[in-house]
């Protein structure tokens, strides 16, 4: 047998033990969502029956119980999804999805469940197919077929890291912009008279046209917080969101309001100040980059349109005077 029949015959194979692995996952995580979905139904027939009848949304707020309450159905269910199913702590999840790659999709805005199972069969998938496709076609033979197949693998296994890593620093961008508004609506609703619960469900719920990012994320903090979560644990995720460390101050300082109490217009009125100068200085610094790089681009556009212009004439000039000085 040639080289290049062993390399197909043995991407053929290595395809192969991806595919059992991945289908092996697949039963396990079909098998946990079915114990799970089992163990909710049977604590949900207690809760009716212990309670008369199940817990209930307040009008316009939603649910708003205490830290240590029972969570309900829909809470539970969300508290669950951004838990690390246990087949992601095997070998093989673990080398295909590490620390690194678990926040990424956090910040990403991926579900570790959903988004870890399509990371590392995608992650896999790649790396089989594009050294094989890339095989069939160039049809390599000696060293050239290990160069050959190794670049595409390399690139099956980081094109969906730089994917999501790309996703990641649209969203910590977007953040960014959001997080003057957020603060100035969270100043805006605390000088009403609400409460630090009622006024994030108002912003999850009532202001996801305006805060994109920042609005789901605090829908999922709210549900995790009615599920029993601290407002520390429940603010985890959007502390991770910020691209510097203004948002991480935020969350500090909501959570400390929570815990020990007190007024939060003024504190927030300051950082909303310190916001917007941070801002200006950051406008004012792209400017100043952009000036810089127009100066090359005025080089290269405008300079030889000038010299045109203005040494024309004399070129040509000095043109005809040669010329009539040689018809001489």
């Amino acid at each position: 047998m040639t080289p290049q029949q062993l390399w197909i015959m043995s991407l053929v194979f290595a395809s192969i033990a991806i595919g059992l692995m991945a289908a092996g996952l697949l039963w396990r995580v079909r098998r946990a969502s079915q114990a799970q979905a089992q163990v909710e139904k049977i604590l949900q027939t207690r809760e009716t029956n212990v309670a008369g009848t199940p817990p209930f949304p307040i009008p316009g707020l939603g649910t708003t119980p205490a830290p240590g309450s029972k969570p309900g159905n829909e809470a539970a269910s969300v508290a669950d999804s951004i838990r690390p199913p246990a087949w992601l702590e095997t070998g093989i999840a673990k080398a295909l999805l590490a620390d690194e790659d678990r926040k990424l999709l956090d910040q990403a805005g991926f579900d570790l469940p959903r988004g870890g199972l399509l990371y590392i069969v995608s992650r896999a998938v790649l790396a089989v197919c594009l050294p094989a496709l890339a095989l069939l076609i160039l049809q390599p033979s000696g060293l050239k077929a290990l160069l050959v197949g190794f670049i595409p693998f390399a690139l099956g296994i980081m094109l969906p890291k730089w994917i999501v890593r790309s996703k990641a620093a649209k969203r910590r961008a977007q953040v960014v912009e959001e997080l003057p508004l957020f603060v100035d609506l969270l100043r805006l609703l605390q000088g009403v008279g609400l409460s630090i619960d009622q006024s994030l469900q108002i912003l999850a719920s009532e202001f996801g046209s305006v805060l994109r990012v920042i609005s789901t994320e605090l829908t999922l903090a709210n549900r995790l917080y009615n599920s029993g979560r601290t407002r520390e644990q429940s603010l985890q995720r959007l502390s991770y969101l910020g691209a510097d460390d203004d948002m991480n101050a935020v969350v500090n300082l909501l959570v400390q309001v929570d815990r020990h109490g007190g007024a939060v217009q003024e504190p927030l009125k300051e950082f909303s100040i310190r916001l917007r100068e941070k801002r200006q200085a950051s406008f004012k610094e792209k400017i100043g980059t952009i000036t810089v790089k127009m100066t090359g681009v005025m080089v290269l556009t405008l300079l030889p349109a000038l010299l045109v212009i203005t040494a024309g004439p004399g070129f040509t000039a000095v043109i005809r005077s040669l010329s009539a000085m040689g018809g001489r």
